[in-house]
This record gives C-alpha cells, sequence and structure tokens, in this order.
C-alpha cells in the first residue's frame, strides 16, 4: 500500500511538472527569444528566467494571467524621456522603445511628422523633438494662405512656402517663433518707393474622397504652395499722398500648386476578421500598440494587397517575403527565428517597421496609394 502511494505521489508530481514546463516566446524591450520555462502564471515564467519587472513596466499578458504553451509574453519597461511637440516640452514616463513608438502614440497627428532623430532610433537620455503637420495662416498681400508645413518656426513657414519678404517687411508674429497648428501671421509690406514688387499668389484646395481609407482620416496627397509674380504698378499722388494704382505688367514667376485633399468614406466597421486567423493575431498585436479599427482597416488594405496575409508570399522579382512583404525577408529575423513560417512574428516585425517609418498604418498605406509602395 505504502508503494502504491509513492508510485503515485511520483507519478502526480512528474505530472504537474511536465503541466507546469511551457515553451514561449518572450519580447523583452524588442528583443525577443524563444525559451523552456516551468511556470503557471506569466509571472512564474518571467521569474524563471530572470526577468524583473519594475513598478510602471508594461506585462502582457498580465503576470497573473496563466500562461498557455507556444504563447507569447510582452515585456515592456518604462523610462524618463522629455518630448518636445511643436515647441512645447513636456517630461514624462513611457514604455516606448523607438521615436516612432513615442510619435505614433500622437496618432493621425503624428503622419508625417519631423523628428530630430530616425524614428528606429532607441529612446535614450536626449530630449526628442518633433514638428508635426500644421497648418498655418498666412495673410499677405490681400489673401490668407492655408499653408500646410512641418516645418518649426515663423521663418521656415514662410521660407518653405516661397513667400519672399522684403527688408522692409514685417510680420506680425517673431520670425523665429515656434509655428503652431492654426497661427495666424500677417506679413505687411514695406514702402520702398518702388513701383516693381513681389506678391503671392494664392494656390486652390481641391478634397478627394476615398473609398479605401478609413471615414474621418484625412491625408495631405499634394500641399499646397503660393506662386509668385513680378508687378509693376503705375500710381498717381495727390499732396503726396498715393491715390491711385493700376497694374502696368505682371510677370508670374512661379504658378500655385493646388493642395489636394484626401478624405475618407470607408466605414470600418465593413471590415470582417476571422477567429485564429493572421488578420486576427494583427488585431491584437494593433491593440497593443493603441491602434483601433480605423487603423486596421488600413492594414488590412495595405498587406491585402503586398501579400493576400499569405506568410509565404514571396515577389518573384524583388524577393520580399511574408506578410509585410520585408525586403529582404531575413530582416525579419530580428523578430524572431521562425520568420518564415510563423505569422505572429512577420506581423510583430511589420507592426514595427510601419510604425518607425510611417506612424501609422493609414500613414503606410496612404504612402503606397500615392506612391505603389510602402
Amino acid at each position: 500500500m505504502l508503494h502504491a502511494l509513492v508510485v503515485l505521489g511520483l507519478a502526480g508530481s512528474t505530472y504537474g511538472l511536465t503541466a507546469a514546463h511551457k515553451t514561449v516566446t518572450i519580447d523583452d524591450d524588442g528583443q525577443i527569444r524563444r525559451v523552456s520555462a516551468y511556470g503557471r502564471t506569466v509571472g512564474d515564467v518571467l521569474h524563471f528566467q530572470g526577468l524583473t519587472v519594475l513598478r510602471g513596466d508594461e506585462v502582457t499578458p498580465d503576470q497573473s494571467a496563466p500562461v498557455a504553451d507556444g504563447g507569447t509574453i510582452v515585456v515592456r519597461s518604462s523610462r524618463e524621456v522629455t518630448f518636445e511637440v511643436d515647441g512645447r516640452s513636456s517630461t514624462f514616463t513611457t514604455t516606448a522603445l523607438t521615436v516612432g513608438d513615442l510619435i505614433s502614440a500622437l496618432g493621425a497627428r503624428g503622419d508625417g511628422a519631423v523628428a530630430t532623430a530616425s524614428r528606429s532610433e532607441p529612446l535614450g537620455r536626449e530630449p526628442v523633438r518633433v514638428s508635426t503637420m500644421k497648418t498655418v495662416n498666412v495673410a499677405v498681400d490681400g489673401s490668407v494662405l492655408p499653408i500646410r508645413t512641418t516645418q518649426a518656426t515663423v521663418r521656415d513657414v514662410l521660407a518653405d512656402a516661397g513667400i519672399t519678404l522684403a527688408d522692409a517687411d514685417a510680420t506680425s508674429v517673431p520670425l523665429g517663433a515656434a509655428a503652431a497648428d492654426g497661427m495666424v501671421v500677417l506679413v505687411s509690406r514695406g514702402s520702398t518707393g518702388a513701383d516693381t514688387v513681389t506678391e503671392v499668389l494664392p494656390f486652390e484646395t481641391k478634397t478627394i474622397e476615398e473609398p479605401a481609407l478609413p471615414r474621418g482620416y484625412q491625408h495631405v496627397r499634394t500641399t499646397g504652395r503660393p506662386g509668385e509674380a513680378v508687378t509693376t504698378y503705375a500710381t498717381r499722388s495727390l499732396g503726396g499722398a498715393e491715390v491711385e494704382r493700376t497694374v502696368v505688367s505682371r510677370t508670374v514667376t512661379r504658378e500655385p500648386r493646388t493642395e489636394i485633399i484626401v478624405v475618407g468614406t470607408m466605414d470600418p466597421a465593413t471590415v470582417v476578421v476571422t477567429p485564429g486567423t493572421a488578420k486576427a493575431t494583427a488585431q491584437a498585436l494593433m491593440a497593443e500598440r493603441g491602434w483601433g479599427a480605423d487603423q486596421f482597416a488600413c492594414l488590412d488594405k495595405l498587406w491585402t494587397k503586398e501579400s493576400g496575409w499569405r506568410v509565404n508570399a514571396q515577389n518573384a522579382s524583388s524577393g520580399a517575403y511574408g506578410i509585410p512583404q520585408a525586403l529582404p525577408g531575413s530582416k525579419m529575423g530580428s523578430a524572431g527565428a521562425d520568420w518564415r513560417t510563423n505569422a505572429a512574428t512577420q506581423i510583430t516585425w511589420g507592426l514595427g517597421y510601419i510604425a518607425g517609418r510611417y506612424g501609422t498604418p493609414c500613414g503606410a498605406w496612404s504612402h503606397s496609394m500615392d506612391t505603389g509602395w510602402y
């Protein structure tokens, strides 16, 4: 009888050890490895691997959640960063890994933003300075021009738009001031006594509806740029004051460029995702980044075009491989050694690439529609 109990006890303990043994993928601040570990919960496995989770760190799934064999655990360490957006600086704690991750938290506002460091650069101690796409309204020569720009200062906005300032001209805002969305800059032309002046020509704005972009999403396909003309006037004065000014000639030195704004009309709710598919995996991984249904609608369009969501999709001419069509496919090895066959590994890499280069899936899809590639 005692012998039987001992045998049962050993069998039970062996079963317990077997049940607790897991093979999981751990993504520790972008360092991805496949490990064998013992533990019933996520916290048990991390402890077994010697990983300490500090206050402010993020763990997905939660540390108290049961861990499944073959599952993935994502750990993001918190760090303090100084983030300056359009001249406004703030210091806070974040679990973002790269400059691109930080910018992607701005959502659509971060699309097209210009940073002082590459989006793929890891966050360090240096402040990250970002200039977002903004509209600066410039009132000049009788017109109000909505200038779409990522320039950081008023001086750079005017220069980038091709608005020439003469020595006697003045602006209502200092040229060195930070450019902000919705800002109004009045340019006052100074009097030099000359009858020939350089003036701006306003540009038109054209809006196009795009059913391949989610409703509410806007994308500036072509930024507007004012033209420029040199105008000669005939003037008549009375008692030392100018009372009449007539155009004698006008030469257009630069034609204005029409601004084209694309507005999405697609309902994101129409995108159907079957549980257990690569698309479902992408939805879950996107949720971890804070991207919702509208961004998934863009990703679905993008990767349906690129690969049809096939893990083994390969471009015969370029050699691009996998769901995100990485070129070369071996780039995805940074997300896991099983990059050739594992959809989750390919999607993890692909989302990181999109965040680093375009900010959001809609930013990547918009670029793809404009250029044919991303």
